[in-house]
């Protein structure tokens, strides 16, 4: 595994809430039976934004294959304001995949700076993943997933920085485990994105469990120093989506009200209100199995800037496949040999 330069880069934070404001939704439902238009009330709050599905790199197998699973990308972008389209970095990564017939949940992380093919001005280029939400917004986004991934994936939720601040001080905080090695730059960080953020927070102390606020919690997720890099830093931010979700469903009916009221107005999102709604039924069997990195197997490489090659993308989504997905017999497409290969001869990592 290839390791991170310590290059300065525009302050970045967790801004990933992903499938919670889903859970958040329906819980409302569920628990006090509100009707259905005081929820569609609630949904109406969200940004909705759609994209084209026919042009997101799907193919026809791949559907087939993948029908069992419901695949929802869940972008974090370094905007600070209601913005979320052209020119925002997705800093944060994750696809949320939801088995539906088990109703197993596995978050796989996809590390920003991976190399891989993206559309920038309608031209493919080998370049980080996480430059095509610049490039062309959430959809061109998705397109570079499914296409370097060989996924199914048409949904998508996108937050900016201040939604994981407010979702989380809007819950009374959540609780994680502080290590000796995060408390060395957890208070840098809790300076940072407090100043940026115009929300006022405090120093933490000591380690281990203990409730953090929103910008301790981002603060928390912005850790790249520690051994393992920014590999470690996608594991906190799944601790987080996973700290998030077990501390929705303890609230109170009135907190959760509060809750989706501060959340929905900072999210983008294509997935429609009768969609959300239709969980309600599934909703209180959701479980998080696992939470992952990709690529598993990544080796640094410095061309006009740091970049983490996959070695190889073929070898890499082979083993994606047959570990999320239980396709013992997969076989990676040609589309994706061929840019496996594009990469080989640009990094000579083979």
């Amino acid at each position: 595994m290839g390791k991170h330069s310590k290059e300065n880069k525009k302050t970045s934070v967790l801004k990933i809430i992903g499938r919670i404001f889903l859970v958040l939704i329906v819980l409302i439902v569920i628990l006090a039976g509100i009707g259905i238009g005081f929820v569609y009330s609630k949904l109406g709050k969200m940004n909705v934004e759609e994209i084209d599905e026919t042009a997101i790199g799907i193919s026809e197998e791949t559907q087939e294959r993948l029908s069992g699973y419901r695949n929802i990308a869940i972008f974090g972008i370094d905007s600070r304001k209601d913005d979320y389209g052209l020119g925002n970095r997705s800093d944060c990564i994750i696809i949320a995949s939801l088995n539906q017939d088990t109703n197993d949940i596995k978050l796989i992380s996809v590390y920003r700076d991976t190399y891989m093919e993206v559309e920038s001005n309608g031209k493919k280029i080998l370049d980080k993943v996480t430059h095509a939400y610049s490039y062309g917004g959430a959809q061109n986004a998705v397109k570079a997933l499914n296409t370097n991934l060989d996924l199914n994936i048409t949904e998508y939720v996108t937050v900016n920085f201040d939604a994981v601040i407010s979702a989380v001080d809007a819950m009374g905080g959540i609780t994680l485990d502080i290590d000796s090695s995060e408390l060395k730059y957890i208070n840098d960080y809790i300076t940072a994105t407090s100043q940026s953020s115009g929300v006022k927070s405090k120093s933490i102390t000591k380690t281990g469990r203990q409730t953090l606020d929103g910008v301790q919690a981002v603060a928390y997720s912005r850790i790249r120093y520690t051994e393992g890099g920014d590999y470690k830093r996608t594991e906190r931010m799944r601790t987080v989506i996973e700290a998030m979700l077990s501390k929705a469903k303890t609230l109170s009916l009135g907190k959760l009200n509060n809750l989706v009221d501060t959340m929905l107005p900072k999210i983008s999102t294509n997935i429609k209100g009768t969609e959300i709604l239709a969980l309600a039924p599934s909703i209180v069997s959701f479980n998080i199995t696992e939470s992952m990195g990709w690529p598993y197997k990544t080796q640094g490489i410095t061309l006009d800037r740091w970049y983490g090659v996959p070695v190889t993308l073929e070898s890499n989504v082979e083993q994606l496949h047959k570990e999320a997905f239980g396709q013992s017999d997969y076989v990676v497409s040609e589309t994706i040999k061929d840019i496996s290969n594009q990469i080989v001869k640009k990094t000579g990592y083979k």
